[in-house]
């Protein structure tokens, strides 16, 4: 028995030095020293980086300028993300919360504070629901609403993301129950730098505390006029753009359940682009251009970049009309043809949008920007060199 006891003792001993010194090729079986097999490491994958942006915008009576500025002014912060790169030339995903408060229509017992859209990348349904707000006069609790979105949004832990709050309002910063400076702590224990953007006076923004509850993360504090008509200047590639975008909406290919609904709203969007100004219908066309545009959960095109896409696999009833009787094979040509037509289209835009950003450049005084969209970029530029993120 004493020998049998020794002879396992060695067993598990080399065992343990075949874990600690044998191969470790990822992805395959490795033999450690002794002959005893060990089993495989599984490889190690670091997600994407993500840039993921919380906004936070009071919906008191007073408001409906700040309100109509984000409408107005989402696709130019989303067209800065297409030019980034994260460390190792990466391309970030970009993904977008929206919270509402300060509005009497919402809920006291929630702290008049209500999720209008978790982190999303789908930039059609972001769009809806910035649409879809409306103001009416309530109580402002900044620290209750900045905790709110901590407790509720997925942040995360990937330490190469981006992860920002923007909160705008008017109101003193320290109203309600839940104190911001606690808010602000939790959030920086998360990595998460927050901004603030005080819609009135600058000075009167510090004095009731909005440049504070800034500093306290290491975020920036800005002052801004909301109620500020935005200038949008005309350039020469403006029609083009338009005309292609017409174009770029006939290479989608609704599929599933919620195709035909998304592809509604895609164009719903367009017409809410366009209704504000035509100029924000041409910046939305050039979001549309971009890499961040992506809806592969209802278009075909999208889909099929999917290494896994399986043309057999989608329920033939599920198709626009003009598939459904057709073979795999003959909807597979389909798919590629439209998709390299959105690809033709796509460059195109991105050509003429270049020289429109430099006709702008030329003739676009800084005053001219939006008030709202200046804070959001300079804010996001300076964080995200902490991060080793670059434009090109």
């Amino acid at each position: 028995m004493k020998n049998l006891i020794q002879f396992l003792s060695i067993g598990f001993l080399a065992l343990g030095m075949g874990e600690a010194f044998g191969a470790t090729i990822e992805g395959s079986d490795s033999v450690a020293p002794f002959g005893f097999m060990v089993e495989a490491q599984q490889p190690v994958y670091k997600s994407k980086p993500t840039v993921k942006i919380a906004l936070l915008l009071d919906t008191s009576n007073s408001m409906d300028g700040l309100i109509n500025q984000a409408k107005a002014q989402l696709w130019d912060v989303v067209n800065k993300f297409g030019y980034v790169k994260c460390g190792n030339d990466t391309r970030p995903q970009l993904q977008i919360a929206i919270y509402e408060y300060g509005n009497d229509n919402l809920s006291s017992y929630e702290g008049y504070i209500r999720q209008v859209i978790g982190f999303s990348s789908d930039l059609d349904e972001i769009s809806e629901k910035l649409f879809s707000l409306t103001t009416n006069g309530g109580e402002e609790y900044c620290g209750q609403v900045i905790q709110t979105s901590l407790n509720q949004l997925d942040w995360g832990k990937n330490e190469d993301d981006l992860k920002l709050i923007f909160i705008a309002g008017n109101e003193p910063f320290s109203q309600g129950r839940l104190n911001y400076w606690d808010a602000a702590t939790n959030a920086k224990e998360k990595d998460i730098v927050v901004n603030t953007i005080f819609c009135g006076n600058y000075e009167q923004g510090i004095s009731t505390k909005w440049k504070h509850g800034a500093i306290l993360t290491g975020g920036e504090y800005m002052a801004i006029d909301h109620n500020r008509k935005v200038v949008h200047i005309v350039t020469p590639y403006d029609d083009v753009i338009l005309q292609l975008n017409v174009r770029l909406n006939r290479t989608y290919i609704s599929y599933g359940a919620m195709g035909a609904t998304k592809i509604a709203m895609q164009s719903t969007q367009d017409q809410n682009a366009e209704a504000m100004e035509e100029a924000v219908m041409v910046k939305r066309a050039v979001s549309k251009s971009s890499r961040l545009y992506s809806n592969s959960e209802w278009d075909l095109v999208d889909a099929s970049k999917k290494i896994d896409f399986d043309v057999s696999k989608v329920e033939k009833e599920q198709l626009p009309q003009e598939l459904k009787n057709k073979s795999d094979k003959e909807i597979t040509q389909y798919i590629n043809s439209k998709k390299e037509e959105r690809e033709k289209i796509q460059n195109e835009i991105q050509e003429l949008n270049s020289k429109r950003e430099a006709y702008l450049a030329k003739n676009q005084k800084d005053s001219s920007k939006g008030e709202l969209e200046n804070a959001l970029l300079s804010a996001i530029q300076k964080q995200a060199l902490k991060k080793n993120y670059t434009w090109e």
